[in-house]
């Protein structure tokens, strides 16, 4: 595949992102017509009904879609590079099981405790401070031991441990736990686009854009690693630095996106591999941008998919991103016996 192709596979690829951005706004549990919508968007007689669905529910949920898809997808992709390894994702370092520890704590825990929140404001404010706090312990942990050991893999085997200590102790308070509250864990478990306010979202985006950045600053670097690590010091890259800001990043991506959003699988693993089948690129100036669209593109096809259009019913998120990301990776493996 050329490259002087890219500009056009980019374009079919934000033209993607735009109109499934437009069909998750108009397919729902109510579905509208494009006058409605346009109408609730840009005109201030339109029904208040249809105002309070789009721009209360709808438009917020596929926001954080596109955010969500973005963020894991690159995140996945630093991931991949740093420890070379395909099948590595953005949860590959515990981030993800950090934040199941956190809200396992806050869920599962006070109850043990016979502590209760009386306010649904109070206990959505917690459980996202509770997985954050969980991702960030997990993160200290990860930078604490990259600064004595320098093999990657080495750090790479840590990470699961700590993140396999973690999912014992969620188990442990699962099975200590009252059946009300270990539903509601569960349900946080299988992720969800829909429970994230605008007040939340103001806190969301500036902190999701933020871990983009860094992903995009950290471009040449990823480059060099594909190398290996010698090579990239021979070219002058600072490994701790380069390191340690990848995994700032990905804890901000994946880490804010658990937080909110709960434990979204898969997309961080396959995406990355969408973008390498789809521009036979191993360039991060290519991958990278690539990634964060598809990404996108992905995970508001997997929300469309997930609200069954017409009905009040609605398929837990992790579920479909299972079911698209899974034949993926099979399909990686299976075609490509080395991937870098």
């Amino acid at each position: 595949m050329k490259k002087k192709y890219h500009k056009l596979y980019f374009i079919i690829i934000i033209l993607a992102v735009v109109t499934l951005f437009g069909c998750d706004i108009i397919f729902g549990s109510v579905t509208l017509s494009l006058s409605q919508v346009w109408s609730a968007l840009f005109s201030a007689d339109s029904d208040e009904a249809i105002q309070t669905i789009i721009w209360r529910f709808r438009v917020p949920k596929a926001i954080v879609a596109i955010l969500a898809g973005a963020a894991l997808s690159a995140s996945g992709l630093q991931m991949q590079t740093l420890f070379r390894n395909p099948l590595a994702g953005p949860y590959v370092l515990g981030i993800s099981s950090g934040a199941s520890l956190g809200v396992s704590m806050l869920i599962l825990g006070l109850p043990l405790l016979r502590i209760s929140f009386e306010s649904d404001i109070l206990r959505n404010i917690g459980v996202v401070g509770a997985a954050w706090f969980g991702s960030a312990a997990i993160l200290a942990a990860i930078i604490a031991v990259s600064t004595r050991i320098k093999d990657i893999m080495a750090i790479l085997i840590l990470g699961m441990m700590f993140g396999s200590a973690s999912g014992a102790i969620v188990e442990i308070l699962q099975y200590l736990s009252p059946e009300g509250a270990l539903k509601s864990f569960v349900v946080w478990s299988m992720g969800s686009l829909g429970g994230v306010t605008t007040t939340q979202l103001a806190i969301l985006v500036p902190v999701l854009l933020a871990g983009l950045v860094i992903s995009i600053l950290l471009i040449k670097p990823l480059n060099t690693l594909l190398l290996g690590e010698n090579y990239a010091r021979s070219m002058g890259v600072n490994i701790n630095v380069v390191r340690r800001l990848i995994f700032v990043s990905t804890t901000l991506l994946a880490g804010t996106i658990t937080a909110f959003c709960g434990p979204i699988g898969f997309i961080g693993i396959a995406v990355p591999h969408m973008a390498r089948m789809f521009f036979m690129e191993a360039d991060h100036k290519t991958l990278m941008p690539a990634s964060m669209l598809l990404g996108a593109a992905v995970m508001l096809l997997c929300d469309l998919i997930a609200q069954l259009p017409g009905s009040e019913m609605t398929v837990p998120i992790n579920s479909i991103t299972a079911l698209i990301g899974i034949p993926i990776v099979i399909l990686v493996i299976i075609k490509n016996k080395k991937i870098f």
